[in-house]
């Protein structure tokens, strides 16, 4: 039996965590398949996620098909496993504004 969990991100989230909320939502906006487990009074849950994060209970923590494994990431580094392109920094966007560039 082919269990298509096991293709999904397992994201372990609390809805206390604004990051949490916000790698959710990312991933979402961007339709990438994720089986979210909440810690929130689930203590079997928050045993392992503390168990995986040599114990710490930190979330978002994202634990990928290939056994790969994020904790607290940034959504630079969430782009940059799930192979997305990364959007222009901080000095980009203002040098293309100040040079006019509507493309960026």
């Amino acid at each position: 039996m082919n269990d298509s969990s096991t293709d999904k991100i397992t994201l372990y989230t609390s809805k206390w965590c604004s990051h949490s909320r916000s790698v959710q939502s990312f991933l979402e906006r961007n339709e990438v398949a994720v089986n979210e487990i909440n810690i929130d009074g689930n203590e079997e849950a928050r045993s392992r996620l503390i168990e995986l994060n040599n114990g710490y209970a930190s979330v978002p923590t994202l634990i990928f098909p290939d056994g790969a494994k994020l904790t607290e990431p940034t959504l630079y580094q969430v782009r940059e496993k799930l192979g997305m392109e990364q959007p222009p920094g901080l000095a980009n966007r203002i040098r293309n504004l100040l040079s006019g560039d509507k493309n960026n």
